[in-house]
């Protein structure tokens, strides 16, 4: 995670800030203050193995357990049910129709 975090604020000239999260490690990029949605994060969480395509991209909704749902009735699956991230609001994780790990990321 300390070469990650280097690697991303030299590339894209930011400081990431850590959040305070149960069960996980997260380092995020700057929030684009009025804007909803994440803007991005490293993570590191029990059960995900570093490298191997373990960066997740996260799609902002306002349910995530919503999309979940749909998700799985659409053909993919649901990975990590609706959980919280703290104050942060909650995140899914979600395996779509073709095999690849997606996060959703919802206020409520």
């Amino acid at each position: 995670m300390v070469r990650a975090k280097a690697f991303y604020e030299a590339v894209f000239g930011v400081q990431l800030v850590r959040l305070d999260t149960p069960d996980m490690e997260i380092w995020a990029f700057p929030m684009l203050g009025e804007r909803y949605g994440a803007a991005g994060a490293l993570v590191r969480m029990p059960g995900v193995q570093v490298g191997a395509n373990s960066v997740v991209v996260y799609f902002s909704c306002d349910d995530c357990a919503v999309q979940a749902a749909r998700a799985a009735n659409a053909g993919g699956q649901i990975c990590k049910e609706k959980m919280s991230i703290g104050q942060y609001g909650h995140i899914a994780l979600i395996a779509d129709s073709e095999g690849n790990l997606i996060g959703l990321h919802s206020l409520r």
